[in-house]
């Protein structure tokens, strides 16, 4: 499984597909986070951009091989594995960004009494949780559950908007919980988020590779 992660990232880093997700999320944080902001409140606005990111690229992921590609690494690796190999590809990447960024902020914005170690764990949980429930947006949204590419981009966008306003969603709950705390001196750690986001994610990837296996 490693070994096709590997591929797949490589395939995401030589095609450049990752440059329009991940500048959009470098100037959305860029515009969005102002100076001398609550850490708290920043990490909120900045895990929440992550949902529709990490969708992003688990759809770049998931069909940036032409079809012969795709089909001798199925038959070589199983179109199960494949898939999940791309996922896990994608929300790798996003973790690293989501990571970097959590830290960045954490050093840069005001801490407003809240331990700046504290922060970052906080942000970093958040963060966890939000490029898994944007994995999982991403993995229901794209091929072979919404394989039209107008369709499955109309779902991507409404997906993510849904998983950062409905309640109950991991994603929803955990930036809700950073930004709600910006106003205190208490970092939250949305553990029933952080329980709930990787079942979300392994569901839905577990339906999708299914659904590869009998439909490619």
């Amino acid at each position: 499984m490693s070994a096709l992660v590997r591929y797949q990232a490589a395939l995401l880093l030589r095609s450049q597909r990752w440059l329009a997700p991940f500048l959009l999320y470098a100037a959305f944080v860029g515009v969005g986070v102002q100076a001398g902001e609550p850490v708290l409140g920043a990490l909120g606005y900045a895990v929440a951009g992550l949902v529709p990111v990490a969708a992003w690229a688990v759809r770049i992921c998931l069909n940036q091989e032409p079809p012969a590609a795709r089909a001798v690494v199925a038959a070589a690796a199983g179109r199960s594995r494949a898939h999940l190999a791309a996922v896990l590809a994608a929300t790798g990447a996003v973790l690293l960004v989501g990571a970097v960024t959590v830290l960045v902020l954490t050093a840069v914005a005001d801490p407003r009494g809240v331990r700046p170690v504290t922060a970052a764990a906080s942000g970093l949980l958040a963060a966890g949780v939000c490029v898994l429930t944007g994995g999982a947006v991403g993995t229901l949204t794209t091929r072979p559950l919404v394989p039209a590419r107008g369709w499955s981009l109309t779902a991507l966008l409404l997906g993510s908007l849904l998983a950062l306003v409905t309640p109950g969603s991991p994603a929803a709950g955990a930036v809700s919980a950073l930004v709600t705390a910006a106003r205190t001196t208490t970092a939250p750690f949305p553990w029933l988020a952080a329980a709930t986001a990787p079942v979300l994610a392994a569901a839905a990837v577990a339906l999708a590779c299914r659904a590869t296996a009998r439909h490619g």
